[in-house]
């Protein structure tokens, strides 16, 4: 398989830290969808990241999408993701707010970089900054009972996007996700990425 996607994205990021805590082979194809567009291109015509190619050339993208494949490739004891009832649950709840942190990060940053400066416009940041805070604010609440995980004694698929989504605000957007107001998240960051599987895809 072939993970292709910088991993300074939160989504690529993701998928390549579940693969390793998976103990999926896979080739990491460092390639952006703004510095090297047309060679993502020739991978994926859509130009999204994360995109993986699968062993039969099939390709994936989202990586929502692509990890609920990769938990179907690994034997029970290997998935990430809680297979049913109050814990599946619980874990879509945390994903969904660690996706929309994600996402609303992504936002401020593409704002930021990829409108001209004269047209940024502040009340759109500003909602965006609101919503992005609001999604911590809820996970600030969750890693409070963390022990040490969010679901307990095993790091779970909520864990990595959780703490994915963590890193890239205080990387990109700490002005606006200012660390003093989630100090159990900011204790919990620091317990994911010293695993050997977050510090082998660093963020920057």
């Amino acid at each position: 398989m072939i993970l292709v996607g910088m991993s300074d994205s939160p989504y690529v990021r993701r998928c390549a830290i579940s693969m390793r805590l998976m103990g999926i082979a896979f080739e990491h194809q460092q390639v952006s969808v703004f510095r090297t567009f047309e060679q993502f291109q020739s991978i994926n015509p859509v130009v999204k990241a994360p995109t993986l190619v699968c062993d039969d050339n099939t390709v994936l993208m989202d990586s929502t999408l692509i990890l609920d494949y990769l938990e179907t490739c690994v034997a029970p004891a290997k998935a990430l993701m809680p297979a049913a009832g109050a814990q599946r649950q619980e874990a879509l709840r945390l994903i969904g707010l660690a996706m929309a942190a994600c996402e609303k990060c992504v936002q401020m940053v593409y704002e930021r970089n990829q409108r001209p400066a004269e047209k940024l416009h502040a009340p759109w940041m500003a909602r965006v900054s609101l919503q992005a805070n609001a999604a911590f604010g809820e996970l600030e609440k969750a890693t409070a009972n963390a022990s040490p995980w969010l679901q307990g004694a095993k790091l779970t698929a909520a864990d990595i996007a959780v703490a994915c989504a963590w890193r890239f605000s205080q990387f990109y957007e700490s002005s606006e996700v200012k660390a003093t107001a989630y100090p159990m998240l900011v204790a919990y960051s620091a317990r994911a990425e010293a695993l050997p599987e977050f510090a082998a895809v660093p963020l920057d």
